[in-house]
């Protein structure tokens, strides 16, 4: 039996940094919690071991600080740094710095990382494993030129897409040339500013797609282990508001293939720890790899609620050199579980809503969990994510769990600032929705045109 680590800092905060605790906590290891001065009286410094200021409340001058993390771990003297998701959860410099401390980093090998840190190389790398990609290009794009050139040959309409970063930024649909006239320098300033990388690249458009995504475990002695899907495709923005698993539209036959290829895309990129294949699938459920997220994802804990394997219990465990125990036969799907993100924000303008949480009182039954990052009393800043809290239901099928969180979000009471709860609730009662009609386009079609 391998050792675990004796101390480990979180380098994030809000409701993730308190789910790495509370896993922490079972496996007796000590937490650090860092911190900023927007932070100070956040949850996730009271509960953690020990908590330090890690600067002012901008990400860059806090959480984003390579140099100061890696300070306060040495002094801390931790064995080993767990980034959360979003961050510095995928940057490889940051996993190079940590490992160059002498400190094991809980995630990907740096070279995984930077494998599948530029969607371009990432498809290249996809393609010669077996494993299908969108038709689109697989050289960066700099110059308008070069997007016309390639999109006229793809055909519209396309998908323009950062080859850095996430979360869609520097993303948008190009249905003909004027509009990639239009759009090509101001997706490529952000996708900059953003990522520090002006690249571009294009993909065809994939009509009324869903966003499948497969959970992988993978140890260092070569195991490597699906989890099933997650459909992520009720999304705003590019960003995932509801995920649910496991998916209403995948047969077992259909699972079972994107699993294997799952499987198949992180072994051959040596992949170990907790990671996500993402997909998008057509209508007639023909599917292509869309990207890796190398980090824990944001739905995760609906994976956990059907399989029964805490994630982060495992990311520790594998980080540390255990093998996993695991075997594919292990893995079985139990029931159906959604997650709805609840977020500090105005339900019709979806613009941030900061202030002080006056109220708070949430639904309290054995099949609701609770993933909150404040309490009441808390006041949400202007600093971060507007993300308050993660809602997960369990049913025994979808209709049960749809069912059942209705009921929750109907009796999930915030005042003192606004909730996208309203929104939420509208989702889930549409006709469309109960259906299992949930393709990436459902918020533009039936809710917000």
């Amino acid at each position: 039996m391998i050792l675990l680590f004796k101390k480990i800092l979180i380098a994030n905060r809000g409701e993730i940094a308190l789910r790495i605790i509370r896993s922490c906590n079972l496996l007796g290891v000590i937490t650090v919690a860092i911190y900023s001065e927007a932070d100070k009286d956040s949850l996730h410094v009271k509960m953690a071991d020990e908590a330090y200021l890690i600067g002012e409340a901008h990400v860059n001058k806090s959480y984003l600080n390579i140099d100061k993390i890696i300070d306060i771990a040495n002094k801390a003297n931790v064995d080993a740094i767990h980034p959360g998701y979003g961050l510095l959860s995928e940057n490889p410099l940051f996993s190079e710095q940590v490992e160059f401390n002498g400190i094991t980093f809980i995630g990907p090998t740096t070279d995984s990382m930077k494998k599948m840190s530029s969607k371009i190389e990432a498809r290249k790398t996809m393609s010669q494993a077996g494993v299908p990609i969108v038709p689109g290009n697989s050289t960066p794009i700099f110059e308008l030129k070069d997007a016309k050139t390639v999109a006229n040959q793809i055909g519209y309409p396309i998908m323009l897409k950062a080859s850095s970063g996430g979360g869609g930024i520097g993303m948008q649909i190009i249905n003909n040339e004027d509009e990639l006239e239009k759009t090509f320098n101001g997706n490529q300033k952000r996708a900059n500013d953003f990522f520090g990388d002006g690249s571009m690249f294009i993909e065809k458009l994939i009509s009324n797609p869903r966003h499948i995504e497969i959970q992988i475990l993978a140890d260092d002695q070569g195991n490597t282990i699906s989890l099933g899907e997650r459909e992520c495709s009720i999304q705003r923005r590019h960003q995932k508001v509801i995920e649910e698993a496991p998916s209403s539209f995948l047969d077992e036959e259909t699972r079972s293939k994107m699993s294997k290829d799952a499987v198949q895309a992180a072994q051959a990129i040596g992949y170990k720890n907790a990671g996500t294949v993402e997909f998008i699938m057509d209508e007639f459920k023909n599917y292509y790899f869309l990207e890796m997220n190398t980090r824990l994802q944001v739905e995760h804990p609906i994976t956990e609620e059907i399989t029964g394997v805490d994630l982060v219990v495992q990311q520790i465990k594998i980080a540390s050199g255990e093998p996993l125990y695991l075997k594919q036969e292990d893995i079985q799907l139990n029931g159906h579980a959604i997650e709805v993100r609840i977020y500090a924000e105005d339900p019709n303008s979806f613009f941030p809503s900061p202030g002080k949480i006056q109220t708070l009182s949430i639904p309290d039954k054995e099949y609701i969990r609770h993933e909150l990052g404040v309490e009441q009393g808390f006041t949400v800043t202007p600093f971060y994510d507007p993300l308050i809290g993660k809602m997960i239901v369990k049913g025994a099928n979808r209709k049960d769990a749809i069912d059942r969180l209705i009921s929750a979000l109907e009796n999930y009471k915030v005042e003192g600032i606004k909730t996208n709860i309203p929104a939420l609730l509208g989702i889930l009662k549409h006709s469309e929705f109960k259906k299992g009609n949930t393709t990436t386009n459902f918020i533009t079609n039936y809710l917000y045109k």
